[in-house]
């Protein structure tokens, strides 16, 4: 077979169609390419996409937050840490120093009459909440290196827990799912209106990007019923307009999710990213249960890279990219993102032996 565009390679993936090789993506964290820039691995004006030739690029052009015009307010600060409110409302300590996951402290909102009172109000459909530029200037420059284009958001758990935290949330599946289904239902109306203004002026992408981090080491966040129950009809509303427009849509999410496969694939999904391997998940055992219905995007244990273990990491493609890319379905990327740990000679390593044996 020749060689086929990003755009044509991501597509037939998507779709499980014959390809010439597997699909090549990632993330990094943000000092990542600072870092081999100053070592002189990339040019100054070189990005990691066209030095690697990745095959897809995302924009993310939404803004979800309650309160579009308020300036986070500053509570406490220290040398390390500070502890902001922001428009939804939230309390929330982050770290100065580095990249991480913020300390939840408060919430105002934690039940339903907060919710309905000071939040649902606000979330009505505004050009403000879209950056059409910065989504022009993407899908542009995908064209010009004939990237499959994402548009790439959250969807509705990751709209929800930044407004009541994940504590209040999932209390609320079990004592006021109701409240919970509202909240799926409305911003998911809002997705699917913002998407309608933007691709209307600035056209469709080629596919959509959800992110939505829905388990933790083992277990995710909910049972497989309350997701059914409580998520899925928000996911499928979203997934279906997707498919509406003849756009398949990749679901990220972190943490141990297996359980929640059987109603993810139902709901819609086309392709499941990320398969955190610390987390409990497997690629081959996933590819086995579900690789008829959807594609994989991931799987390759990022703990390998952050090591610099190149043995470890050819054992690991050596076993899984031959079963992976079986019908293929299959895009390569970490099972997370790569830090400044990584020495670029082993990401470099693990892009080129993994297309090599990646190929049709």
């Amino acid at each position: 077979m020749s060689e086929m565009t990003g755009v044509e390679r991501i597509g037939n993936i998507l779709w499980r169609r014959p390809v010439d090789r597997i699909g090549l993506f990632e993330h990094f964290w943000g000092d990542t390419l600072k870092k081999w820039r100053s070592e002189g691995h990339i040019g100054e004006d070189e990005d990691l996409a066209t030095h690697f030739g990745f095959d897809m690029a995302t924009s993310w052009p939404f803004t979800t937050v309650a309160r579009l015009d308020f300036v986070p307010e500053v509570l406490e600060e220290t040398e390390e840490t500070i502890l902001t409110r922001d428009g939804n409302g939230a309390v929330l300590r982050r770290h100065k120093l580095h990249n991480a996951t913020p300390e939840h402290v408060d919430f105002e909102v934690k039940e339903r009459r907060a919710w309905e009172e000071n939040i649902k109000p606000l979330l009505t459909p505004s050009r403000a909440r879209i950056k059409f530029e910065a989504y022009r200037k993407a899908k542009e420059a995908s064209r010009r290196h004939n990237r499959f284009f994402c548009w790439a958001g959250v969807n509705v758990f990751e709209m929800m827990h930044p407004v009541c935290g994940h504590e209040y949330m999932l209390m609320g599946m079990a004592t006021d799912p109701d409240w919970v289904r509202d909240m799926a239902e409305v911003y998911s109306g809002l997705t699917i209106a913002l998407m309608e203004i933007l691709f209307a002026e600035e056209g469709r992408p080629d596919g959509i990007w959800f992110y939505e981090d829905m388990g933790f080491k083992e277990r995710p966040f909910m049972s497989p019923a309350m997701y059914r129950e409580i998520i899925q009809p928000a996911h499928a509303r979203t997934f279906d307009y997707a498919h509406a427009l003849d756009l398949p849509v990749i679901v990220h999410s972190c943490g141990f999710v297996e359980p929640l496969l059987p109603h993810l694939v139902e709901a819609g999904m086309d392709c499941l990213q990320v398969m955190e391997v610390k987390a409990g998940m497997d690629p081959l055992r996933i590819k086995k249960n579900f690789g008829d219905r959807i594609a994989l995007c991931g799987g390759m244990d990022a703990r390998n890279l952050v090591a610099n273990d190149r043995e470890a990491i050819r054992r690991e493609l050596q076993e899984k990219i031959p079963v992976v890319k079986e019908d293929y379905g299959y895009i390569l990327h970490s099972d997370h993102s790569i830090p400044t740990t990584t020495q670029y000679e082993t990401y470099r390593f693990f892009v080129d032996e993994g297309l090599r044996l990646g190929r049709f």
